[in-house]
C-alpha cells in the first residue's frame, strides 16, 4: 500500500512541473506583447506550489494516529501573476507607445525564463527516476513473492 503512496507522490509532482513548463513557455511566447485582452502589456505569471499532506481527510488521520505516513505530494495552488514594474522601451513609432514615445514592455525576463525552465525540466527528470526507482522496488517485491 505505501508503494501505492510513492506513486501518487511521484505523479503528483510530474503533473506540477509539466504545469510549470507549460506557464514558462507561455511567458517565453508572450514575452513582445504590449496589448493583451486586459488592455496592458503581458504580465509574468508563476506557479504557487503547495503540499498535499493527506491528513485532512479520515484516512489521513487514522494513518496519523496509527503512526504512519500519511499520503502527500504537491499541487498547484494557484497560478499568480508577478507584480514587479514593466520594462519602458523608447520607441516612438510603436502603436502602444505614450505621449513621450516609451512604450511598456512585458516584464518577462527571457534568461530568467530559461532558468527556471532548464530547473523545471530537472525537477521533472527525477521525479521520473524516483518513479521508476518505486517501480523497480515494487518489481523486485513481486519476484521474492513467487
Amino acid at each position: 500500500m505505501r508503494m501505492l503512496k510513492s506513486f501518487s507522490i511521484s505523479a503528483s509532482a510530474l503533473t506540477l512541473q509539466r504545469l510549470r513548463m507549460d506557464v514558462i513557455a507561455q511567458n517565453i511566447a508572450n514575452a513582445g506583447t504590449t496589448r493583451t485582452a486586459a488592455g496592458g502589456p503581458y504580465r509574468r505569471r508563476l506557479v504557487v506550489a503547495q503540499e498535499v499532506d493527506g491528513i485532512s481527510s479520515f484516512s489521513g488521520q487514522l494513518s496519523l494516529s496509527r503512526g504512519r505516513l500519511a499520503a502527500g505530494g504537491v499541487m498547484a495552488a494557484r497560478i499568480t501573476e508577478d507584480p514587479s514594474p514593466f520594462k519602458l522601451v523608447y520607441d516612438p513609432g510603436h502603436p502602444d507607445a505614450d505621449e513621450l514615445g516609451y512604450v511598456a514592455m512585458p516584464n518577462v525576463d527571457t534568461v530568467r525564463e530559461m532558468t527556471d525552465m532548464i530547473s523545471a525540466t530537472r525537477s521533472f527528470e527525477a521525479n521520473i527516476t524516483a518513479f521508476n526507482a518505486s517501480k523497480s522496488m515494487a518489481m523486485k517485491a513481486l519476484e521474492i513473492g513467487r
